[in-house]
């Protein structure tokens, strides 16, 4: 059973999000924010057995369980996971409307989405006895800021990122799957 199955039946329906199909034939995803009523959409996504989108907002509070003094209660918006065969690739997305929010909160989001694939690898490793279960995938933390109608999407080739996981800020409201997916530093 492939990683990505695994995923399927681990994680509720509810927490993920379906991918649709575009005015050419392909594979889109729209990631939608409702509470700050703004979304951006990929285009070229991989076909549905090859990949999950997972909303970790769906998913009751970690505040329940944790403190939250060092920002382990946040999570990223979106946490895409592919295995195409070629491609293993995990990319966390945090999502913000104009230019908001500090570079700490949006590594700490960005971590907490790293945090929950760790727990589902053990959860694979262990529950479905898959020892390889989310190993070796190339992993991308993504910033996409300024999402607004008017906004072209930009990739900063010269960016350099201040954070350890390597985050790449980019501004827009569309993107293609594997410019995201060779985002990188």
């Amino acid at each position: 059973m492939s990683d990505i199955a695994i995923l399927k039946e681990m994680i509720q329906e509810t927490a993920t999000v379906s991918l649709e199909i575009d005015l050419n034939g392909g594979n889109q995803v729209i990631l939608k924010e409702p509470k700050y009523n703004y979304d951006i959409t990929i285009y070229g996504m991989p076909d549905g057995d090859n990949v999950i989108i997972i909303n970790p907002e769906e998913f009751k509070s970690l505040d329940t369980i944790f403190k939250g003094k060092n920002g382990e209660c946040k999570r990223a918006d979106f946490i895409i996971i592919t295995d195409t065969g070629k491609k293993q690739t995990i990319i966390c997305i945090e999502m913000k409307a104009g230019k908001g929010g500090t570079m700490k909160d949006i590594t700490a989001q960005l971590q907490g989405a790293k945090c929950f694939v760790a727990y589902c690898r053990e959860i694979g490793q262990s529950f479905w006895d898959h020892p390889n279960f989310l190993k070796d995938y190339k992993w991308r933390f993504i910033s996409i800021k300024n999402i607004t109608q008017k906004t072209k999407t930009r990739f900063d080739p010269n960016q350099k990122s201040t954070s350890k996981l390597q985050i790449r800020h980019i501004s827009g409201k569309s993107f293609q799957f594997n410019d995201l997916v060779h985002c990188q530093k």
